[in-house]
């Protein structure tokens, strides 16, 4: 841009603008105009974002696995699931609770590079962060049926991935509730830098899609793929998803909500899932 009289501005001019404070730009004699050219600067944090996210009074840290069944295989392991992992769930011994299992119906369930594959979830949690995770990762060490179990199911699966989760302050805590439910999880990967914004907005509106007790519980990545956000809901069905979903939009604030985070989100996905007969969740 250039000066009064035509020239150009002067490198100490805009040296001298630059470290002017932000208030005295958006005020500045020449209208205002002044703030878009500079980029305000942020005062650096002095703790990382999951320590003002997360819910600090349970310290619990969360596992959800991911496992591409072959189509041919599901029956076989659903059935080796449902035998060996409420054992772990009912042993005291292992700081891990089963918080929910299911089988995808909609959503990440066939791809055209595979012949095809079935996707099942897993959600463990671990009361006590990461040194109970250690704990029961030593101990199913040590436990030969554990070990069986893995290796009779690996023969069925395609791949598997896991991450590991902390859950947002804000939300529910992921409690054993009644069926018959449909789970849709809701998944957003976003742009790195965003998480502390992205929890402003949803701490604000969460109370705007509580009250049909959908909301069972939200989570933020730790380890494995960061900066990805789960949001796990529940529903009767597929039309009171929708329903429940549209009623969301005619109260007031939900709207600012989307508005202000999806320019956060680089990618989102959605499955509908079902719960397995041993899942806490039905």
């Amino acid at each position: 841009f250039l000066m009064k009289g035509g020239e150009l501005p002067s490198e100490s001019w805009l040296n001298g603008m630059e470290n002017r404070p932000y208030s005295a730009l958006a005020y500045d004699s020449e209208g205002g105009w002044f703030r878009s050219l500079f980029v305000h600067k942020v005062d650096p944090r002095k703790d990382a974002h999951s320590n003002l996210l997360y819910k600090r009074e349970t310290s619990n840290l969360y596992k959800i696995q991911f496992h591409n069944v072959k189509p041919e295989c599901l029956d076989a392991y659903n059935s080796l699931t449902e035998d060996v992992l409420p054992k772990l769930h009912s042993d005291a011994d292992y700081p891990c609770d089963l918080v929910g299992n299911w089988n995808t119906w909609y959503g990440e369930q066939d791809q055209a590079v595979n012949p095809c594959f079935f996707l099942s979830l897993h959600l463990w949690r671990f009361s006590g962060g990461y040194p109970a995770l250690m704990d029961c990762m030593n101990k199913l060490k040590q436990n030969q049926e554990y070990l069986e179990f893995r290796k009779e199911r690996s023969k069925m699966l395609l791949s598997r991935r896991n991450q590991l989760l902390l859950e947002f302050s804000f939300w529910n805590e992921p409690l054993p509730r009644a069926g018959p439910n449909i789970y849709e999880l809701r998944t957003y990967k976003l742009k790195p830098g965003t998480m502390i914004e992205w929890g402003n907005n949803w701490a604000r509106a969460i109370k705007h899609r509580q009250e049909n007790q959908e909301a069972v519980g939200g989570f933020f990545s730790q380890i494995g793929e960061l900066y990805v956000v789960h949001h796990l809901w529940a529903y009767r069905d597929l039309q009171s998803r929708e329903e429940t979903r549209n009623a969301a939009w005619r109260k007031r604030g939900w709207d600012e909500n989307v508005y202000y985070t999806v320019p956060l989100v680089r990618n989102m996905e959605s499955r509908i899932m079902i719960p397995l007969r041993i899942s806490p969740l039905q």
